[in-house]
């Protein structure tokens, strides 16, 4: 196990707790690759911009994180959220696993997983339970995502 790796993990979820983002992206390397399911993959200026986005839009906000582990190249962690997801006024509680690859001290791999059916029936409701397992709803969910990103980049 790589302390100083573990403690990176910790410093991210913490300041992700604090909703913090510049604390959340300082753990990155500038050419960090991040993916989920709703974003897909990210580069770079766009994965901080996406914590500086959901972090400035964060409603009834909580996170739990645990089963920090890594060593020297890669590591882990289980993160629960749970918020408001603002489109459609539903709470939402994410389970999720993460996966990082480090370098120079830095996170420059970061990817989540999680159920995006599960997610969708709690975002969207009817509509996410009858629809959240199929491509077309992941492909508006991440089209919406792109969208929001690329107007939250615009308005700055």
């Amino acid at each position: 196990m790589s302390d100083a790796n573990s403690a990176l993990i910790t410093r991210f979820y913490q300041a992700f707790q604090r909703l913090d983002a510049e604390a959340m992206v300082a753990c990155y390397t500038d050419d960090i690759v991040f993916s989920d399911p709703a974003f897909g993959t990210l580069r770079g200026q766009d994965a901080g911009d996406m914590w500086r986005m959901l972090a400035s839009r964060a409603k009834d906000f909580s996170l739990t994180f645990d089963n920090v582990r890594s060593d020297d190249r890669s590591g882990g962690a289980h993160w629960v959220a749970t918020y408001l997801f603002s489109q459609t006024g539903r709470i939402v509680v994410n389970d999720i696993q993460a996966r990082f690859s480090f370098r120079d001290g830095k996170i420059c791999e970061h990817h989540d997983s999680f159920d995006l059916w599960a997610w969708s029936r709690q975002a969207l409701g009817l509509k996410g339970l009858l629809l959240g397992w199929t491509p077309l709803v992941a492909g508006k969910v991440r089209e919406q995502a792109t969208r929001s990103l690329r107007a939250f980049q615009g308005g700055r």
